[in-house]
């Protein structure tokens, strides 16, 4: 893929099935190359702890929407949709006796060829209100560079 000197290389799931000693190679090799050639990753990932250590901005989506978009940390360490909240509570932690939250999420995913009118996320949220059902929320920015499309935050 480097032949020809690319500037944005699309990475998706490239660790998602190694397990643990050659995914931190190659996620260290995919650092060095984007330092040493400049390179823009667009890295997808269901592994919030790889996001964070490889990219540097972060959008979480739900069908196919971005809920929250933000610096790696700030996502990771101030999840404010309730979907990334969910997420990161779904984390496994290493130490066996951290007390891992409550996962605030409820019922199933949706079909896809029928989203739900209004928030996306609604029928899953447990701060979801009756105007959740009816209106899409637009993303805000929350603070520098960090955007959440949720009513709880207009």
């Amino acid at each position: 893929a480097l032949i020809l000197n690319p500037e944005f290389i699309v990475a998706d799931e490239p660790v998602s099935m190694l397990d643990m000693s050659i995914r931190a190679e190659i996620l260290n090799l995919m650092l060095k190359l984007r330092d040493e050639h400049s390179l823009t990753y667009l890295f997808i990932t269901h592994d919030l702890a790889v996001a964070k250590y490889i990219c540097d901005r972060i959008a979480i989506m739900y069908l196919g929407k971005i809920v929250e978009l933000g610096p790696a940390e700030e996502i990771i360490d101030n999840p404010l949709h309730p979907y990334t909240q969910a997420l990161i509570a779904a984390v496994p932690t290493p130490d066996p006796e951290e007390k891992i939250g409550e996962i605030p999420i409820k019922g199933e995913v949706p079909s896809p060829i029928n989203i739900p009118r209004g928030c996306r996320f609604h029928p899953r949220c447990i701060y979801a209100r009756p105007e959740c059902k009816v209106r899409e929320p637009k993303p805000i920015e929350v603070s520098k560079g960090h955007y959440v499309a949720c009513l709880l935050y207009e």
